[in-house]
């Protein structure tokens, strides 16, 4: 049986080099990969291209690589929670892709599935259909849309164990699932590192035949990204 484990974050990305386009998995700065975050920042890669839902905020997730100009282009749906990209958006220092959401996760599932184009009708009539191939089904205009697959993905999970297999918690299973299978190679990090055979086969969100390297985690902070209290 092939070994995935390894020691820790450092290890796990210790060949990525610079200049790699790379998938982080999460929604929000919910079910990030942070300790891989921070190994990549420690490394000091540069040249990053990163397609993640978010940007994160400017002291937390992929905001640190962008504080320390590590990443070259990001390709997103939601970044509004950061003032740093805003700043290198708008300074013509980072270059950026913005995707509708829903877009999005479907470009990186057909990446996965060895999809190489697919035809939606978000975006059509924007700035968004720029460039792009128009055909009209059922007698409504769809884009021609295409995947995105990436040199690494780098996700994580709520448990997962010693052969990759993966179950996330909550809203960790958006983009997390979808970005493992489009990697050509994917690295879990995970809450909790269990024994081949203790997960429930039934329960199980990403098969182990997806991922090459898994470590646990260690130091989470589950950042809010919102705050929202009532006045009682």
């Amino acid at each position: 049986m092939i070994n995935k484990v390894v020691a820790d974050a450092d290890e796990a990305v210790r060949d990525i080099p610079d200049h790699v386009t790379l998938m982080l998995g999460g929604f929000g700065l919910c079910g990030i990969p942070e300790n891989c975050i921070q190994a990549l920042l420690k490394k000091g890669v540069t040249g990053l291209t990163c397609i993640s839902n978010n940007a994160g905020v400017d002291d937390f997730g992929i905001g640190l690589l962008l504080k320390t100009r590590q990443v070259k282009k990001m390709i997103s749906s939601y970044v509004g929670e950061n003032a740093e990209f805003e700043r290198q958006l708008l300074s013509g220092e980072l270059e950026v892709e913005l995707i509708p959401q829903g877009t999005l996760a479907e470009r990186v599932r057909a990446g996965g599935a060895g999809i190489p184009a697919f035809f939606t009708p978000a975006g059509v009539g924007t700035e968004v259909a720029l460039g792009k191939e128009v055909r009209v089904f059922d007698g409504k205009p769809h884009l021609l849309e295409q995947w995105l697959r990436a040199d690494f993905a780098i996700v994580k999970a709520w448990r997962g164990d010693t052969s990759g297999n993966l179950v996330y918690k909550g809203t960790a299973r958006n983009f997390n699932p979808m970005m493992a299978t489009a990697g050509k190679i994917t690295i879990a990090e995970v809450e909790e590192l269990v024994p081949l055979g203790e997960l429930d086969p039934n329960t199980i969100h990403t098969p182990g035949i997806y991922v090459q390297r898994i470590f646990q985690g260690s130091d989470y902070e589950k950042r809010i990204e919102q705050r929202t209290i009532s006045k009682i």
